[in-house]
Order: structure tokens, then sequence, then C-alpha cells
């Protein structure tokens, strides 16, 4: 088989293109929990500890202080930049929360489906031989 009929194989499969599907969805999703975690939960996280925004946590390694992150890397002090740190550390474990709870209830909606009753099944189909017993019946009962 050619290459381009064995890749043409595996992208046409069902599983390749829901994985796609996924990881897009995916993308999408890590840039609403992005925004949740640094617009909405930060600051007031921010503001309780001390009004600090974890953004601007960082430390210039070369020992002189600078007034902002961006003032340390324009000025090229090495910079670790642990508020960065903190903060995708709070957007994955928010991400994997909400990975866990939808799959809580994907795998709660499987068991309810699984524990439903299958429908009786429709009954048999009669045999010809009481088809024709049949078809007998009723024509001795109308003579």
């Amino acid at each position: 088989m050619s290459l381009l009929k064995e890749f043409k194989s595996f992208a046409m499969r069902g599983n390749v293109t829901d994985m796609a599907v996924g990881i897009i969805i995916g993308a999408a999703f890590g840039k609403i929990v992005t925004s949740l975690v640094n617009d909405v939960i930060m600051p007031p996280l921010g503001l309780l500890i001390g009004k600090v925004n974890f953004s601007d946590l960082f430390v210039a390694l070369n020992g002189e202080s600078y007034a902002s992150i961006a003032a340390a890397r324009e000025a090229g002090a090495p910079v670790l930049a642990y508020g960065n740190f903190i903060q995708t550390t709070f957007d994955f474990i928010i991400v994997a929360f909400a990975i866990f709870m939808i799959i809580k209830g994907m795998n709660k909606m499987k068991k309810a489906e699984e524990a439903a009753p299958a429908p009786a099944p429709a009954p048999p189909a009669p045999s010809k031989e009481e088809l024709l017993l049949a078809e007998i019946r009723d024509i001795l009962k109308n003579k």
C-alpha cells in the first residue's frame, strides 16, 4: 500500500476525526479556563492575599531589583517568573477538575443507560407448521 493511501486510510477513520474535534474543542476550552483563572479567580485571590497580582511575581536572577517583570526582561535580566507558574498551575487544576466532572457525568449517564431495563423481545414469529395448523383450525371452525 502506498504511503498516500495508507495516510488517507488512517485520516478517514472515525477515531482520528473524533480526536481532532476533541483537540479543537479542548483548545477553545483551554482559552475559556485561562480567562476564568486570569480574570475571575486570581484577582480576588490576589486581593485576599494582599493586593498581589500573580503574573507580576518574579525574581531577577542577576540580583538587581526591577519595577516590573517587563522592565527586568527589557534589561536582559534572567527572570524566574514564579507568578506565571502559579497561574498556570491554577489553570491546570481547574481544567483537570472540569474534565473530571464531565467524565463523571458521562459515566453516570452511561450507568443509567445500562441499568435501564431492555425492552421485552418481540414474541417469535409462528413457524410454518403453526401457521398451517391455524389455517386448518379456521377452516374447520367455518364448516
